[in-house]
C-alpha cells in the first residue's frame, strides 16, 4: 500500500552536499537529515553536534494540531558518519489509520549538558499532509 502521508517540505536535506557542516553552524545543533513515510510508519534520521556524551534526542508529534500530542525517543545509530563532530539518530513514529486523514506536525528535541535545542523547521513545523 502507498504511504498515508506526503511530506510538505524537502524530505532528504542530508543527501545535500555539506550537510554536516550545516549542523556545526547551525545554531540549535540538531537538523533533520531524511524522513520516509511508509504505509503504517513515518521513519527518519536528524544529526545532532557531538557537544557531550550523553545526550538524548526525539520526536514529539501531533496528529490533531497540537491539541494532544506524543513524544519517542531516537535511537543512536552507532554506524553513524564518522566526521566525528556529529552523532545520528533514528526515529520511528507509528501512524494509526487516521493518519490518511489529518496532518502530522513533528518537531526533534536534542538535550545535551543541561540544554535543549529543537528542530522545528524554522518555527513552521515539519508537516505531512495525510493522502486520504
Amino acid at each position: 500500500p502507498p504511504p498515508l502521508l506526503e511530506p510538505l517540505f524537502p524530505p532528504q536535506p542530508g543527501a545535500s552536499p555539506g550537510f554536516a557542516e550545516r549542523v556545526r553552524q547551525h545554531k540549535r545543533r540538531v537538523r533533520r537529515e531524511w524522513v520516509r513515510a511508509e504505509p503504517a510508519v513515518l521513519r527518519g534520521a536528524v544529526r545532532v553536534l557531538n557537544l557531550a556524551y550523553e545526550k538524548a534526542v526525539s520526536v514529539r508529534y501531533t496528529l490533531n494540531r497540537w491539541a494532544s500530542c506524543a513524544e519517542v525517543p531516537a535511537a543512536y545509530q552507532p554506524a553513524g558518519p564518522a566526521d566525528g563532530l556529529t552523532d545520528r539518530f533514528a526515529f520511528l513514529l507509528p501512524l494509526g489509520a487516521a493518519a490518511a486523514e489529518a496532518t502530522l506536525e513533528f518537531a526533534v528535541r536534542y538535550r545535551v549538558a543541561g540544554a535543549e535545542y529543537w528542530d522545528n523547521n524554522e518555527g513552521a513545523t515539519y508537516r505531512l499532509r495525510g493522502r486520504q
